[in-house]
């Protein structure tokens, strides 16, 4: 039934500072902005990763009512290839603690982070997944 990520959606107040923040953590652009033509945009998308993942920026307005602003549920883990190195990118970009490099046995070291935008974001290195790359 469930095929695989479509789009890991984020939600920001200052949808222009979040779409530079992402692109300068990324090292791309979005290739896709809605609504464009001139229009300021709601939302930004950018591909990442391996599958080329889709990775979603909205402005907090289009949220729906009563949706929570405050960090917590679940979080979405990005696989990368040093932890350590990618969490202490993150905290230098102003992004906070949320959950501890910890490592989960061999092959699977996990951390978390709160981006400056209020938005829980993982990261991972996960044995399984590189092995599922070399198939």
């Amino acid at each position: 039934m469930l095929r695989g990520l479509a789009t890991v959606n984020y939600f920001a107040d200052d949808l222009e500072a979040a779409r530079k923040w992402y692109a300068d953590l990324l090292g791309i652009e979005p290739y896709f902005e809605s609504p464009g033509g001139g229009q300021p945009a709601g939302y930004y998308e950018f591909r990442v990763g391996d599958h080329e993942d889709e990775l979603g920026i909205i402005d907090r307005r289009y949220a729906r009512p009563g949706a929570a602003t405050a960090p917590g549920g679940v979080i979405v883990h990005w696989h990368v290839d040093d932890v350590q190195g990618a969490l202490d990118r993150l905290l230098s970009m102003g992004a906070t603690p949320y959950m501890p490099l910890t490592e989960h046995g061999p092959g699977f070291v996990t951390a978390s982070v709160v981006d400056p935008f209020g938005n829980v974001l993982g990261v991972m290195y996960n044995q399984h997944y590189l092995e599922i790359l070399d198939r």
